[in-house]
């Protein structure tokens, strides 16, 4: 089985709000959108949340995702990676995680399948659009160990060898747009 995990626990500085909440063209919020792709795409679908957080709680309700309290969220993005891999190695027979970002909403369902399949072959994989890296990004289960220790703003680049991952070439510009500000917000048709 393969899991899926979205990140949705930072503080969003740059946005200067909770941009999870922004709403895009199509009336969804950002975090929705983020999520969307990967609904009914993997075995086990969840989503890493700062503590006592409402809005995402009611969002993993209603998608049937699971929530992921991260209490050290603000101290940065290596307890939320810590907290997906701690959840994906708690899962009988996961083989791997596909792990997404919340600000990027115009990731394909199809990217995430795609993703989620290649990891069947047991090395990272990283979602390429026109040779450039972006995410979602699979994690085989050999290196959830080296996420379980990871702290502050030390991300999964630090912890693994991404020059040994399966570049997969895909035909989704998605994978490379993600919203940081509210000028990203304002491009996006």
């Amino acid at each position: 089985m393969i899991a899926g995990v979205v990140l949705a626990a930072g503080e969003g500085r740059r946005f200067c709000g909770d941009k999870r909440q922004a709403l895009l063209p199509d009336g969804r919020t950002l975090l929705e959108a983020g999520l969307d792709a990967f609904i009914g795409q993997l075995g086990e679908l969840a989503l890493v949340l700062p503590d006592d957080d409402v809005f995402g709680m009611e969002l993993c309700r209603r998608l049937g995702a699971r929530p992921l309290a991260c209490r050290l969220n603000r101290a940065g993005i290596g307890h939320s990676l810590a907290c997906a891999a701690a959840w994906a190695m708690s899962l009988p027979q996961c083989r791997g995680m596909v792990l997404g970002l919340a600000d990027m909403p115009r990731v394909q369902p199809h990217t995430v399948s795609q993703v989620a399949a290649a990891l069947w072959h047991g090395r990272p994989v990283l979602a390429c659009h026109q040779g450039r890296a972006g995410h979602p990004r699979g994690l085989p289960a050999a290196c959830f160990p080296a996420l379980l220790d990871l702290t502050g703003d030390v991300g999964a680049r630090d912890a693994l060898d991404w020059s040994q991952a399966l570049r997969l070439e895909l035909d989704d510009p998605g994978v490379l747009l993600d919203i940081d500000t509210v000028a990203d917000l304002q491009r996006l048709d």
